[in-house]
């Protein structure tokens, strides 16, 4: 009876396994044959590197480098700003703060976790766009700076919580050696625990950046949705945001080139992933020498 219950569960995995194999190349194949029949007609220098979108002009064109670096330099700028506050705080609730305080900002964590993406939108809308046209004395508080400041605060939880628990995983062992040679609590926290738990760092890390790349909605409420190439203080629009504002009314080549920018996208979160997992394989590699 064990036996049979092992293989069929054998089998249950490697069917889950084979369903998520299958829907990642189901939407790949979706996106290369609705994406390259625009990106062949429209020309790919053209797509890639034309600095105007104007897809509802009577002369429509179809360019979308503004909304590639938009992306970019949010990400970036959300990964600059989230990434060491996301992994300071890990670091302090794994090793440093005291249980009734770990247990309330773990809450906390938490709780932001689970707030949509539209609430971050709303409050960045309502509070955060009319703070920067305040203090920077602007006509419009809607820029790239609110876009990468929401960006940052809804990564810190996927970093936080996922460092948490590779910090937490290392091995008691290891610290107690540290400290018996003489390493001070913060050498050995950051020389020894934290090199230890680089890889699962390194995941959190790779979580954030997915939702920040993919982040829609709240980007929408607060960036100002105008196809500008990207300026700190300027309005701006994400490639994710292009393709969520114009597809409920596109059609023909419109439509077709949406569908090319979601292409652009996926590649895009393709590329830095595999670059991201090239990083922890390097640390992996490091650590075992």
């Amino acid at each position: 009876m064990g036996k049979v219950m092992d293989r069929v569960m054998r089998g249950f995995f490697l069917l889950c396994g084979l369903v998520t194999i299958a829907c990642v190349l189901v939407i790949t194949i979706y996106l290369i044959l609705s994406g390259l029949p625009a990106i062949a007609e429209i020309g790919p220098v053209k797509f890639l590197f034309g600095t105007t979108w104007a897809s509802t002009a009577q002369d429509p064109k179809y360019g979308i480098l503004p909304f590639i670096l938009t992306s970019i330099y949010g990400t970036f700028g959300a990964i600059l700003i989230g990434v060491p506050v996301g992994f300071f705080t890990a670091v302090y609730l794994s090793k440093l703060a005291p249980e009734g305080v770990k247990k309330v900002v773990g809450f906390v964590v938490s709780l932001l976790a689970s707030i949509p993406s539209v609430v971050y939108g709303l409050v960045g809308m309502l509070f955060l766009v009319p703070l920067i046209r305040k203090v920077f004395h602007l006509a419009d508080g809607a820029s790239l700076l609110a876009a990468i400041i929401v960006l940052a605060i809804m990564i810190l939880p996927s970093i936080i919580n996922v460092s948490i628990t590779a910090l937490d995983a290392v091995p008691k062992k290891y610290e107690m050696g540290a400290l018996a040679l003489g390493a001070t609590e913060y050498e050995t926290y950051f020389r020894v625990s934290v090199p230890a738990a680089k890889s699962g760092i390194m995941a959190g890390v790779v979580l954030g950046v997915g939702r920040a790349i993919g982040e829609a909605m709240a980007v929408m409420m607060v960036a100002g949705n105008v196809a500008n190439m990207p300026k700190l203080f300027g309005s701006v629009c994400f490639l994710t945001t292009a393709v969520a504002k114009e597809m409920s009314y596109a059609s023909g080549l419109q439509k077709q080139a949406l569908f090319s920018i979601a292409l652009v996208l996926f590649v895009f979160i393709m590329l830095i992933n595999l670059a991201l997992r090239k990083v922890m394989a390097g640390g992996e590699k490091t650590n075992e020498k």
